[in-house]
């Protein structure tokens, strides 16, 4: 930077003037910048809600409505790097009434910093739970008596360290904290790379599960075992499910189900606009160690989907705010009424596909997790979901694992072979004491 600056100054200044001759503009350091590119659109904060006065609001509808929402935020730390994870819980009637009685629903908003709009849509949601906002074209007592059954827990803000990046300046990020893409550090085919790969878009970090992010969220999924997972994102529109690792749809009736669920979406809510099928087979591209995949195949959420709700065709790729964030009051509106009113059609329907859910009393200890994560921060789970198949899961660090197995085995064996030696030695290094003195 030294140099720069220290051009003498009527080299400076024909710089200058070349510029304003050909119209180009000229940065602050006195180098002329390309005529075609773009400029950023800023966030409009007189639209968007910074990170801090999102989670204000959340918490602020949370303390007037405790019969309906209650918050906890769970912290983790890996190698340095810490985060947190507020989660929202909406349950009518009484807090004692177990939520495993009830139809779960499970959603993720802002895993990528820079989609505002999604945690926009989350707040909005709450908004509406909470009865502080309506649908115009839905029955109010017909929805209490759907959201009666239901227990509903949402991430208003899965990447706060990352949307904090992008709040001060980096628009383009969707990483968390320390550079990582919470949607490529999950376990089901983690690391990958295709050859369009780009690790400032797709970094899948150390390991699986090496973020704290991905950490709290799967141990969030194992313990409240939900029947619908949803992970809401911006860039496009359209409504996927599995596979997001290769182009093609999970076989089966759940699939059918999934599938049906989703035309209905896009019927009522996208106008038949919103693109329908897997991840891996509709975008162009795969992505490998994501949220959903892992929801589907690992912990067997019945009906598991991510959904895109807004993006903008026409913006630059250097134009991250205006790709994935509506920039006028208009738009900004049209999503989150058209949105909001989608995921309560989700609410609705949903239960309807899966059919009685059992009772809590019917729950046995066979059905419940039982996990090692201390080693590697990974999982050992063995158990017997809610349709009766029996699943075996190793997530992490699993070559590693069965290594440090066997060398236990061999120690074992060795200690043992030891220990068996110096008995024998022992006894038969004995004198020979005759019973009859000579």
């Amino acid at each position: 930077m030294a140099d720069r600056f220290s051009l003498p100054s009527f080299w400076f200044a024909i710089n200058i003037c070349l510029c304003v001759f050909s119209r180009v503009p000229v940065g602050a350091n006195g180098e002329a910048n390309s005529i075609d590119q773009p400029s950023s659109t800023p966030i409009n904060y007189d639209l968007y809600h910074s990170s801090v006065n999102l989670m204000e609001e959340i918490k602020a509808l949370v303390h007037h409505h405790p019969d309906k929402l209650t918050m906890e935020t769970i912290k983790a730390r890996n190698k340095g790097y810490s985060a947190e994870v507020t989660v929202v819980t909406y349950s009518q009637g009484k807090k004692e009434n177990h939520e495993r009685s009830k139809f779960r629903i499970l959603l993720s908003f802002g895993q990528h910093g820079r989609e505002l709009i999604t945690s926009e849509l989350c707040l909005r949601i709450l908004s509406i739970l909470s009865e502080e906002r309506f649908l115009p074209s839905m029955d109010q007592a017909s929805l209490n008596s759907t959201l009666d059954k239901l227990v509903i827990k949402m991430i208003p803000m899965e990447n706060f360290n990352g949307r904090k990046l992008v709040e001060s300046g980096d628009l383009c990020e969707r990483r968390n904290g320390r550079g990582v893409d919470l949607n490529r550090n999950w376990s089901v085919d983690w690391g990958k790379k295709e050859k369009d790969y780009d690790p400032y878009e797709e970094n899948p970090g150390a390991a699986p599960f090496s973020e704290p992010e991905t950490q709290i969220l799967r141990k969030l999924a194992g313990s409240f075992d939900p029947h619908i997972w949803i992970n809401v994102h911006s860039g496009m529109e359209a409504l996927f499910m599995p596979y997001d690792h290769k182009n093609t749809t999970p076989n089966g009736l759940l699939s059918q189900r999934m599938k049906l669920l989703l035309e209905e979406v896009n019927y009522l809510h996208c106008q038949k606009r919103c693109m329908i099928g897997s991840g891996g087979g509709s975008v162009g591209y795969l992505a490998h160690g994501t949220a959903t995949d892992f929801m589907y195949d690992i912990l067997r959420v019945p009906l598991a989907f991510t959904f895109e709700i807004y993006g903008d065709g026409t913006a630059s790729s250097k134009d991250c705010f205006k790709m994935f964030n509506p920039t006028d009051a208009f738009s900004y509106s049209k999503v989150l009424n058209d949105w909001s009113a989608a995921f309560f059609t989700i609410f609705k329907l949903g239960p309807s596909q899966l059919g009685e859910i059992p009772s809590n009393a019917s729950v046995s200890k066979l059905d419940k997790w039982v996990s090692i994560d201390e080693y590697l921060d990974g999982y050992l789970v063995e158990r017997r979901n809610r349709y009766d198949k029996k699943m075996e899961v190793i997530e992490l660090g699993l070559q590693e694992i069965r290594t440090y197995f066997r060398l236990f085995l061999l120690s074992s064996v060795l200690l043992m072979f030891m220990f068996c030696s110096r008995i024998a030695k022992g006894k038969y290094s004995r004198p020979i004491v005759s019973a009859v003195p000579l």
